[in-house]
């Protein structure tokens, strides 16, 4: 009976230390002065509960987020005025595991404006920067102590497509790095192209892929986010003004992109005004989810063997201006901020059909933008 008591014991210890044992969601707030927070919410992996932990300010209209592999840093957009005459900055952030507090490490110029997007190489040493407003992606190393050096890599986009008030120009909207670490993949909006350049991540040097520069999209599709599934050998993109998904066969050896398919994330004979925003894909690659702001829904897939999708549903994202998602790791939870309607909801994955069942209340944040996961610690 003795070891049983104990181990009781133990698991009550644990379940009353509780900081260490659930893993932090960071959502950030798209506002300006101490409005625009960084908040960090502990996530219950049992009932899908969100609980506030900590609010970090002092960092202008962080539209966007990323974290370190190795869970110690988070890098954000930082800027008095976004999109305006003065390049945005990224700041760098140690974290805090436990309470979800972060302490600025420093900042460096994003080398463009609006800045948009961001990602993490796998080693943690180089963080990518997608600029909107000025068309131009940059590469900037990481110190040991996860704070930014300027700029390694500058590239401008040039050129333009069909539609004169969106496209007139390069606008990139993400930069997302391979999985296997040796490519960088950047869709612009104003181009309908998803731009391939090759990464040194030791040095934060990109330079066009000589393979295959580019890869074209159908005419003002107008491509926002990016990811690739589990397996590596497949990109889907996510269509912000036709309000599509796009499917490519990626070859991982010379990062070359194979569009196969373009399916509409609305529902037939919707005639209002929506743009896409954000897509994710389950950890076992079977579903994939894409959100529309003003139709404010949520659009699932099924993922077949191929590759190619199946609509089985769109699902109401229960506020308005739904721009991020994010999928926990274990694919039971799908989180999505409604950037206009001043929320986050909470939704149960169905794993047999991919469908969505809201839990809980909304949680009430001021113009979430983002979301990341620091698993527990």
């Amino acid at each position: 009976m003795r070891p049983s008591i104990l181990s009781l014991f133990g698991l009550l210890l644990l379940s009353l230390s509780g900081s260490a044992s659930e893993p932090v969601v960071f959502i950030s707030a798209f506002k300006s002065g101490d409005e625009g927070a960084i908040h960090a919410f502990r996530f219950d992996t049992q009932t899908g509960a969100l609980e506030p932990l900590n609010q970090s300010t002092g960092i202008g209209q962080p539209f966007f987020m990323a974290l370190s592999p190795n869970g110690q840093s988070l890098y954000a957009i930082d800027t008095d005025q976004f999109g305006g005459d003065e390049d945005e900055s990224i700041a760098a952030y140690s974290i805090e595991a436990e309470t979800g507090k972060l302490t600025r490490l420093n900042r460096q110029s994003a080398r463009g404006t609006a800045s948009c997007y961001l990602d993490v190489d796998a080693s943690g040493k180089s963080v990518m920067v997608a600029n909107y407003a000025s068309g131009s992606v940059a590469a900037l190393p990481v110190r040991e102590d996860g704070s930014l050096k300027e700029a390694a890599s500058f590239i401008q986009h040039k050129g333009s497509s069909v539609d004169p008030k969106r496209q007139k120009g390069p606008f990139a909207h993400s930069i997302v790095i391979s999985p296997d670490n040796r490519f960088a993949l950047a869709a612009d909006l104003g181009l309908d192209k998803v731009l391939i350049y090759r990464l040194d991540a030791a040095t934060g040097n990109l330079v066009a892929n000589d393979v295959q520069p580019f890869a074209s999209l159908p005419p003002g599709s107008g491509p926002r986010h990016l990811t690739f599934d589990p397996s590596g050998n497949r990109v889907y993109v996510i269509n912000e003004l036709k309000n599509t998904v796009t499917f490519f066969a990626y070859a991982a050896d010379s990062g070359r992109l194979t569009l196969q398919q373009t399916i509409s994330t609305l529902p037939e004979g919707f005639s209002g005004t929506s743009h896409c925003a954000d897509l994710k894909i389950t950890p076992d690659g079977l579903f994939l989810y894409g959100t529309n702001r003003g139709h404010d829904s949520i659009a699932i897939y099924r993922i077949g063997s191929d590759g190619r999708l199946s609509r089985v549903g769109i699902k109401s994202s229960l506020g308005g201006g739904p721009q991020n998602l994010l999928i926990t790791p274990d694919g039971r939870w799908l989180l999505c901020a409604n950037m206009t309607g001043n929320n986050v909801r909470v939704f149960r994955i169905d794993s047999k059909n991919g469908g969505l069942t809201a839990v809980g209340d909304p949680v009430s944040v001021s113009m979430p933008s983002c979301l990341r996961w620091l698993p527990a610690t």
